[in-house]
């Protein structure tokens, strides 16, 4: 039986400084998400009723109506999750922001893969995406931290689960490099031969249990793809 992510969970940002904001829509639209930026709170509640979103990206400190006044327009409109961008030494705001109904809070400046993890889990607490993912024989539960092919546990490392997780969620689609480096480990500025040696052994493991399932897009990168005959 072959899984998937179903309609995929809407995140809006909110930030003002247009090099985050854009690398945040991004790197949430690598993970699968559908994501919406926005640099500042003018018309929001229009945004809410209209764009829906599963989860809110929210900068405290923005032009006009600061994040903790929106926090509140969120917490009024809607049942969103919502996640704030706070400064290193803003441990006021932070605690401020948990009391107002902040569901989690990430602290500038951040790698762009732990606040797309932080998302996943608030929007999975909130039963807005499934824990478990499926392709073919493959099993990967993210609440669980295991994955399994054909009833085998995969002994996987804590970044080849994390690089596995973010292959299936974009199954089908060739991946880059850069992109996956982003994603798994944070940061793009860093030797590429570093993705290729984890891949490897993420697909010694996988084929020690059935047959290719990553595959080599020459000059591209990367890309997960069903056995054929199995869903995916």
């Amino acid at each position: 039986m072959g899984g998937t992510w179903g309609t995929a969970a809407r995140v809006l940002v909110v930030e003002d400084e247009t090099a985050i904001r854009e690398s945040v829509v991004e790197a949430l639209e690598d993970a699968g998400f559908r994501a919406l930026g926005r640099g500042d709170g003018e018309g929001l509640e229009e945004l809410l009723d209209g764009f829906r979103p599963d989860l809110v990206v929210l900068d405290v400190m923005l032009p006009g109506r600061d994040g903790f006044r929106l926090l509140g327009v969120v917490r009024e409109r809607s049942d969103a999750g919502l996640v704030l961008l706070t400064a290193r030494d803003a441990l006021a705001d932070r605690l401020h922001g948990l009391d107002g109904g902040a569901d989690d809070y990430v602290v500038k400046p951040f790698l762009l893969a732990e606040l797309v993890s932080r998302v996943r889990a608030v929007l999975r607490r909130r039963g807005r995406v499934p824990t478990a993912m499926t392709v073919g024989d493959l099993v990967v539960d993210d609440e669980a931290g295991t994955a399994t092919r054909g009833g085998a546990v995969l002994e996987l490392t804590a970044t080849e689960l994390r690089l596995l997780r973010y292959l299936v969620e974009q199954r089908g689609r060739t991946v880059t490099k850069n992109q996956i480096l982003t994603q798994v480990w944070g940061y793009d500025a860093y030797d590429p031969n570093l993705v290729e040696v984890h891949v490897s052994a993420l697909r010694r493991k996988l084929e020690a249990h059935g047959p290719r399932l990553v595959h080599t897009v020459r000059g591209l990168g990367y890309a997960l793809r069903p056995v054929a005959g199995e869903s995916a």
